[in-house]
């Protein structure tokens, strides 16, 4: 079976194939031969955008594939930035002052419990499904380490000392809600073989 991948990034990509079980062929959006435009997510859930990016895609190229959507919520501040995560500090994205508008927003809070929640939607055949992968953790007072992106350097995952920005890939993995979503997608697939 082709699954497209809903993205360009080839990190993410080459994560994603290298534990898809066999008889599943992943492509992304740079290994097709044309060009889209990309997608906009213009709700306000992660779940309305990874199926409005999944369904738009899949209808452009007539593959089954995927899209996913992360946010980070922060649950003293009404789960910000959520679903605004990439953009919260205003257009366009910029990381540092993502960071920066977060620890302003929580500078006078002792509450600083989090969470990253990746939901990934799924289009087989028409049928959509569903998967989600959370790692819970709390936000530092100030960045530390400087692997990986987004708030990687002010997220301390549960069970962990260390931020996801001082850990190389493999230890993030160990906790990471984008591999957890990922694992339940890839478990569902072997099952349909």
């Amino acid at each position: 079976m082709e699954l497209l991948f809903a993205t360009s990034n080839i990190n993410k990509t080459s994560e994603i194939r290298s534990a898809l079980p066999d008889g599943f062929v992943l492509r992304c959006l740079s290994d097709l031969p044309q060009t889209f435009p990309e997608v906009e997510e213009p709700f306000e859930s992660l779940k309305e955008n990874a199926l409005h990016k999944a369904k738009t895609y899949a209808a452009w190229t007539g593959l089954n594939c995927f899209s996913e959507d992360t946010g980070l919520e922060v649950f003293s501040i009404n789960g910000e930035p959520g679903v605004r995560s990439a953009r919260y500090a205003g257009e366009p994205g910029d990381a540092q002052k993502n960071i920066q508008k977060l620890l302003s927003r929580l500078e006078h809070s002792s509450e600083r419990s989090a969470q990253f929640r990746t939901i990934i939607s799924l289009i087989i055949n028409q049928e959509v499904f569903l998967f989600e992968g959370i790692c819970k953790g709390y936000i530092t007072h100030e960045p530390k380490g400087h692997n990986g992106f987004g708030y990687d350097a002010v997220f301390i995952p549960e069970g962990s000392s260390y931020t996801f920005g001082e850990m190389n890939m493999a230890e993030k993995n160990r906790f990471s809600h984008r591999k957890k979503a990922f694992q339940k997608m890839i478990e569902f697939l072997a099952q349909r073989q």
